[in-house]
C-alpha cells in the first residue's frame, strides 16, 4: 500500500443528469456534507427512478495528493455485493438441478469442512447463502500485511476456530461462508468463479465496469476515485487503492460503479437474473439487525425497511478504502447506490449514508 499521509479538502460537487439545481438536490446537499462535515474523501452517487434518466451525483476530490476531480460514475471496490453475485450463480446452479439448496456442503465438498463443532454434512448449501452456518468468519485472523491467499487457506484459517453455534440454530455474518460457496461453484461448473461471474451475470444483463480482478491485480482498471483508510482512529488517511483483493474472494473482490449496481439489483429484483422459485428463495429472510434496525437477510441479499413504508434490497459493502450503500425498492420504482471513499471510524458516518439512501428512494 501506498503510506502518503494526507488531509481532507474542502467540498467540491457537481450533480450530473437531471433539471433540479445542484443547490437544491437533497442527495447532492447530503454527499456535501459528508465531505465537509464528515471528513469523508470523496462520495458518489447514482440514482434511477423508473421512467426517469439516472441522476449521477459527486462530491469532493477523487485524489487527497493532486486535488484532481471525482470521475463521474467511478470504478470502487464493492466489497460485500459481491455476496449477492456469488448468491445469483449458486441459486441459477441450483435451478439448473446442478445443487440442493438444503443438500450438505459435504456432498459437494467431502472432507473439507471438518473443525471443532464444525462438520460439514450438517452445513448445507442454504445455511452457507444465509449465513445460519455457524462457521466462524477467518477475516479477524488475517495477519497484517496484505498478501495474496488462496480460498483454500482462508478457509483453512477459519477452520481453526471454533464453531459459532450449530448450523441452522442462529444467524452472524461470516465471509467464511462465502468461500465455500464460491469453491462450491468451481467444482460444480469445473470453471473459474470468475468466468461462471463473467458469463452468467455480468455479461447476461450488460454491466460495463464491472468485474473480478485476476489474481494478483492489484490495480482499478478505469477512472476511479482513490479510496483511504485509517491505522487507527484519528490518525491521517493513507492512499489504499492498490492492494490485492483475494483476502475477500467470492466474498468481496469484485469492482463496479454505482450505477452498475443499479443495474444489477433492479435486474435482479425484476427476474431477470433467477428463475422465480430461486428469486423467492433468495427472498426468504431472517432477522439481521448487524445490518441496522429492522434488517433481514436472505440468500445473498438484504432487505431494510424505508421510512416511506415497504422495503428495498440490495447488500453494501465494505473494504479497505471504499464504503457502498444502496438497493432497489421492492416496487422496483427507484434504486440508488452511495460510495464513499474510505471507511469511516465514526459508526455514524454510515448511519448517514444509510439515511441518504432512504432519501434517495423515497423522495
Amino acid at each position: 500500500m501506498a503510506a502518503g499521509v494526507m488531509g481532507v479538502p474542502a467540498a467540491a460537487a457537481a450533480s450530473r443528469a437531471g433539471s433540479t439545481p445542484t443547490g437544491a438536490d437533497p442527495v447532492q446537499r447530503g454527499l456535501d456534507a459528508l465531505v465537509r462535515s464528515d471528513g469523508v474523501p470523496a462520495a458518489l452517487a447514482s440514482v434511477k427512478e423508473r421512467g426517469h434518466r439516472t441522476r449521477t451525483y459527486t462530491a469532493g476530490v477523487g485524489d487527497l495528493a493532486t486535488g484532481s476531480k471525482v470521475p463521474w460514475d467511478g470504478q470502487v471496490r464493492i466489497g460485500s455485493n459481491t455476496k449477492a453475485f456469488t448468491a445469483v450463480v449458486v441459486l441459477q446452479l441450483v435451478g439448473e438441478g446442478k445443487i440442493g439448496l438444503d443438500t450438505s456442503i459435504e456432498t459437494y465438498l467431502p472432507d473439507l469442512v471438518r473443525g471443532n463443532g464444525i462438520d460439514g454434512n450438517r452445513i448445507t448449501v442454504r445455511h452457507l447463502l444465509q449465513h445460519t452456518s455457524g462457521l466462524p468468519n477467518y477475516v479477524p485472523y488475517l495477519s497484517d500485511d496484505v498478501r495474496p491467499y488462496t480460498p483454500r487457506e482462508l478457509l483453512d484459517i477459519a477452520l481453526q476456530h471454533d464453531a459459532v453455534f450449530a448450523p441452522g440454530k442462529d444467524w452472524q455474518y461470516s465471509n467464511t461462508n462465502y468461500v465455500l460457496a464460491g469453491m462450491l461453484v468451481e467444482k460444480v461448473t469445473r470453471r473459474p468463479l470468475a468466468e461462471g461471474l463473467d458469463r452468467r451475470v455480468i455479461e447476461r444483463i450488460g454491466l460495463r465496469h464491472t468485474y473480478f480482478p485476476a489474481h494478483g491485480d492489484v490495480r482499478i482498471r478505469e477512472p476511479h476515485p482513490k479510496g483511504y483508510y485509517q491505522e487507527s482512529p484519528g490518525s491521517p488517511l493513507r492512499d489504499g487503492t492498490e492492494l490485492d483483493p483475494s483476502w475477500a474472494w467470492a466474498a468481496g473482490q469484485m469492482i463496479s460503479t454505482n450505477s452498475d449496481l443499479n443495474r444489477f439489483y433492479t435486474a435482479l429484483l425484476s427476474g431477470d437474473l433467477l428463475p422465480a422459485e430461486q428469486l423467492r428463495q433468495m427472498r426468504t429472510t431472517v432477522p439481521a439487525e448487524y445490518f441496522g434496525p429492522g434488517a433481514r437477510y436472505g440468500l445473498g441479499i438484504v432487505s431494510r425497511p424505508l421510512s416511506c413504508g415497504g422495503r428495498y434490497w440490495g447488500h453494501g459493502g465494505s473494504t479497505t478504502g471504499y464504503e457502498t450503500r444502496g438497493g432497489v425498492r421492492g416496487d422496483l420504482r427507484a434504486a440508488a447506490d452511495i460510495a464513499v471513499t474510505t471507511q469511516p471510524s465514526d459508526k455514524g458516518v454510515m448511519e448517514r449514508v444509510d439515511g441518504l439512501v432512504d432519501m434517495a428512494l423515497c423522495r
